[in-house]
């Protein structure tokens, strides 16, 4: 094997070069690769010999080199040999200036990894062979399997981040409908008059109940809890209070803790057992104000198909309770019907319905039952026992035959029907028709509501009102009622 150190400084400066342009050229296709630009190699600079070398003697037989070794170098070129001058290519840091290339092949030498001593070489330059950094690269690709490509750990996990964004939302969004609704920034639209009466010891739920039933709050939940933040608990005072329906609670709450002014009232009496028409007639006779049968058709207090009435039923007979009241001067037809309609809801969620239901009977089948229990019976004693009878016949399919509706119907209360009168199709005629009346035919009182709910226990399918008598006498059957009312009739009462 040659020696490198009996190459000349031409050779070694011509195996620097290339190496130094396979190197640039490596660096061009890996940014080619990269679609990067490659980073400039700087050119290593050339150092200066530092003694002009001498011209070699002519070659000579003598003077040949040694025969090619077994790793086949090249024989050394002679100096009398002239160089080609090329142009170096544009290869990113690499200079285009010509340079002298040798005509032979390559010297394997130069991709060698170990170089020797070379006087030539800058200090700190380290020489890679471009073979060995082309292999390298070329088998990692090859022999390493490609890299799995991993998914950012940010979205992983990011339908989790989703949901908690949307529960955020949402509770962010529940604040603020709760803040809004408590502390009412945007304020209230109040209207009307209404006149609230609050009784003495009345507790804040009480109060806020009462107060969102007539409309003048929209809860009573929100009531008590600006009633606990302000501090005006203890502060709600009873007494008759003059209102507006919308009012915001901090205006109530103003109202609310300050002393009533005293105003005139009157006491009014409604009997039970009256209709809404001769109510109204009444109250015409003592001059109310307003127009109670008008009022009495229809109330935001009250809804009628909320106890089990019918679509068709066109008032509010029935619900409007018998009491004594005390109202306001000057008394007004609506504040009157107001009063009823609230004692009633009021009373009549005392009343168990539980039998009732075993019968299939809605709340207002019980209240229609109760006004003919009202309507027919002439004592207290008496009505559970009209109950049964109602129960009864309608149990058995016979036609119940009171007077009582057909009076309703034909608006004759006074005087004795006529027999066009007991002929009549209305609907609410049970001489006619079978079952219950479509409505109730008067306002009946606690008394008979409780009865209609729970009926006495008998067979009894008739009965009559005894002659100058408040007694009333029942019979099982017809033959047997018969016999008791020819025993009983007396042509003059004493």
């Amino acid at each position: 094997m040659a020696d490198r150190r009996h190459r000349s400084s031409e050779e070694r400066e011509a195996a620097r070069v290339e190496r130094a342009r396979l190197r640039a050229e490596r660096s061009a296709r890996k940014a080619a690769r990269s679609e990067a630009p490659a980073p400039p190699v700087v050119p290593r600079p050339e150092p200066q010999p530092a003694f002009e070398p001498k011209p070699a003697p002519p070659a000579t037989p003598e003077s040949e080199p040694e025969p090619v070794s077994a790793r086949g170098s090249p024989p050394a070129l002679p100096l009398e040999q002239p160089v080609a001058s090329v142009r170096q290519p544009e290869v990113a840091g690499v200079s285009g200036r010509p340079v002298k290339t040798l005509p032979s092949p390559p010297d394997p030498d130069f991709y060698s990894e170990e170089e020797p001593d070379d006087p030539e070489v800058a200090s700190g330059t380290r020489r890679v062979s471009r073979l060995s950094g082309s292999a390298k690269s070329k088998g990692s690709s090859k022999s390493r399997p490609a890299k799995k490509r991993r998914r950012p750990p940010g979205k992983r996990h990011s339908w989790r981040g989703r949901i908690a964004s949307l529960i955020a939302l949402v509770l962010a969004g529940a604040l603020v409908w709760f803040l809004v609704a408590l502390f009412e920034p945007l304020g209230t639209s109040p209207h009307g008059q209404i006149t609230v009466t609050i009784a003495p010891h009345s507790s804040v739920s009480q109060i806020g109940t009462q107060l969102q039933d007539d409309k003048v709050i929209a809860s009573s939940f929100f009531f008590g809890l600006r009633a606990t933040l302000g501090g005006d608990r203890s502060n709600l005072r009873s007494g008759t209070y003059h209102l507006q329906l919308g009012m915001s609670y901090h205006a109530v709450l103003a109202a609310l803790t300050k002393v009533p002014k005293a105003a005139k009232t009157s006491q009014l009496t409604i009997s039970e057992g009256h209709t809404r028409q001769y109510v109204s007639q009444l109250l015409r006779g003592q001059q109310i104000r307003g127009n109670y049968l008008a009022e009495s058709r229809h109330s935001p207090l009250l809804d009628p198909h909320s106890y089990g009435a019918p679509r068709r039923v066109a008032s509010l007979e029935g619900f409007l309770f018998p009491d004594t009241f005390t109202m306001v001067d000057p008394v007004k037809a609506s504040a009157l019907v107001a009063d009823q309609l609230k004692d009633f809801k009021r009373r009549f969620a005392t009343v168990d319905l539980r039998a009732a239901k075993r019968m299939h009977l809605s709340a207002y089948d019980v209240l229609t039952v109760a006004s003919l229990i009202e309507a027919e019976s002439s004592t207290g004693r008496a009505r559970p026992l009209v109950a049964s009878v109602i129960y009864n016949r309608l149990r058995d399919h016979m036609m119940l035959q009171f007077d009582s509706t057909t009076r309703y119907a034909t608006g004759n209360f006074t005087r004795p029907l006529r027999v066009s009168q007991l002929n009549s199709p209305s609907p609410y005629n049970t001489h006619t028709h079978f079952g219950l009346p479509p409505t109730p035919i008067d306002s009946p009182s606690m008394a008979s509501i409780q009865a209609a709910a729970h009926p006495g226990n008998s067979g009894y399918r008739f009965f009559f009102a005894k002659p100058c008598s408040n007694d009333t006498v029942f019979a099982n059957n017809y033959p047997q009622f018969l016999g008791l009312l020819q025993r009983d009739r007396r042509p003059h009462c004493h």
